[in-house]
């Protein structure tokens, strides 16, 4: 518990201190009129309460990515501690902050569009293209997920009564990506926000009462996965592709502007971008020293569930354990409701992408219907392959995975390129973490069996190799454009 306590604390100092200088480097300009106020369309350009784009932005970019990868990344040890705290600090909340910050700067532009800004048009194309792809992922994983779930909840898990709840968590997917953002996802997102911090904050109080005893830092950081029923993945590059959302992820990068366009004023990028991505890293640690205790401290057997549980049956029986009926239904809203919020706006994400790129306001409802409609339809394809294919959901769930942490690697190389026509030596605080997460990116396509399935033990020194390599293109691209 000791680990686990230091961690929280380093959290919350890192958003004090390194949060605080981040925002003082990109340097918020509260006297300029931002998007909301400058574009209103009573759609997507709404200013709205602080208080509700925390929460709205909170819950964008978790659903349930805090929990899920956290319960599974615990099976690495506390090593998990350590790359939640140190990839949240100073890559996950610097990833979020620019991403938003800079959406802000150039009107609400999304992730694409500032792409092609600072890395080229060629890079905006590939950026657009492969956005949408991960975004179609995240909304079709995010249709089935649930619905297997709900099935499993009202005792009829057949294929019919799946695919009745897959109809009913589409038809919401498309009034939500069609409606203003004030309607429905402004009113209902802030109170499913509150029962996850909520959940958070109760499970914490029990971790407090029970006082387990969970692996520690200095008790080694190998060996853990074995104990935990885990071959063949490496820490390194696993981990860092497994916790994504609690330390970096690129989904967020889709997000973000979706809240730049609805921020009043400049000064509340921090608490709003940096502060969400923080406070998601709060959850993601809770979640992980829970299922320390579940894999290593003898919790499974406790709750009458086994080492292989799978994340969603982690979440269920430990809140039903610890928490009673209440736990039982945040955990329904854990597993259930976070995921369609999160697949919701993914679709809103996707249209508003397709409509910048092809310059078509959004203001009327045909023109949103225009675009919305193709990626509904090509969400069905995929999803029906999930369905007709037993794999299907795991292989698109593991593409998602790489998929997601390249595009925050593309939005760090992004931020810094911003930097460096600013110019001074402020690149540093993106170039490093976007040299990692490219050494990341590139060694897991490479040893992982959906990749080109090289032997593990080249890994350290091929994400080595990819981390220097990075670094001297980055200094000749550089040197060049002087």
């Amino acid at each position: 518990m000791i680990s686990f306590l230091i961690s929280i604390a380093a959290l919350i100092l890192g958003y004090i201190v390194y949060g605080a200088f981040v925002d003082k480097v990109f340097g918020p300009d509260p006297k300029r009129i931002t998007p909301a106020v400058e574009k209103a369309d009573g759609v997507d350009f709404i200013a709205m309460p602080t208080w509700k784009v925390f929460m709205i932005q909170f819950l964008n970019i978790a659903g349930t990515g805090p929990i899920f990868g956290a319960i599974m990344g615990a099976k690495f040890g506390p090593a998990s501690y350590l790359w939640i705290v140190l990839g949240c600090i100073f890559a996950g909340a610097v990833h979020d902050y620019m991403c938003g910050m800079l959406s802000v700067r150039h009107g609400g532009a999304g992730f694409p569009e500032l792409v092609g800004q600072y890395l080229g048009g060629g890079a905006k194309k590939v950026m657009l293209v492969f956005s949408i792809i991960l975004l179609l992922l995240v909304g079709t994983v995010f249709v089935y997920s649930p619905a297997l779930i709900l099935g499993d909840i009202a005792g009829d898990g057949s294929r019919s009564a799946i695919m009745i709840w897959v109809g009913v968590i589409f038809v919401y997917y498309v009034v939500a990506t069609l409606l203003p953002i004030d309607k429905l996802i402004g009113r209902i997102y802030p109170l499913f926000a509150f029962a996850l911090l909520f959940m958070a904050a109760a499970l914490m109080v029990c971790l407090f009462i029970k006082w387990p005893s969970l692996p520690e830092i200095w008790d080694g950081l190998g060996g853990w996965s074995a104990k935990a029923g885990l071959k063949g993945q490496p820490i390194f590059p696993c981990l860092f592709i497994t916790i994504a959302c609690g330390a970096i992820s690129g989904f967020h990068a889709t997000q973000s502007p979706l809240m730049a366009r609805c921020i009043k004023n400049e000064k509340l990028g921090r608490p709003v971008f940096y502060g969400s991505m923080i406070t998601e890293g709060l959850v993601a640690l809770i979640w992980a020293a829970v299922s320390s205790w579940f894999f290593f401290d003898g919790g499974a057997a406790e709750v009458g569930s086994s080492m292989s549980a799978s994340a969603p049956q982690v979440v269920t029986k430990v809140s039903e354990g610890w928490l009673g009926l209440l736990g039982g239904i945040l955990a329904i809203i854990g597993v259930v409701a976070a995921p369609i919020t999160s697949g919701d706006t993914a679709f809103r994400s996707a249209r508003l992408i397709v409509a910048d790129f092809i310059k078509i306001t959004q203001r009327n409802i045909g023109k949103r219907l225009m675009i919305a409609v193709p990626l509904f339809a090509i969400s069905a394809l995929l999803l029906w392959y999930n369905i007709a294919d037993e794999n299907g959901f795991n292989t698109i769930w593991r593409y998602f995975g790489w998929s997601n942490q390249t595009l925050a690697t593309i939005m760090l190389w992004t931020a810094t390129a911003y930097f460096v026509k600013r110019g001074g030596l402020n690149y540093l605080l993106t170039l490093l973490p976007a040299m990692f997460m490219t050494a990341v990116c590139v060694t897991f396509i490479c040893v992982d069996k959906i990749g080109f399935r090289m032997p593990e033990g080249i890994a350290p020194w091929l994400g080595l190799g990819t981390f220097v390599v990075s670094g001297i293109v980055f200094w000749l691209l550089k040197k060049r454009s002087r």
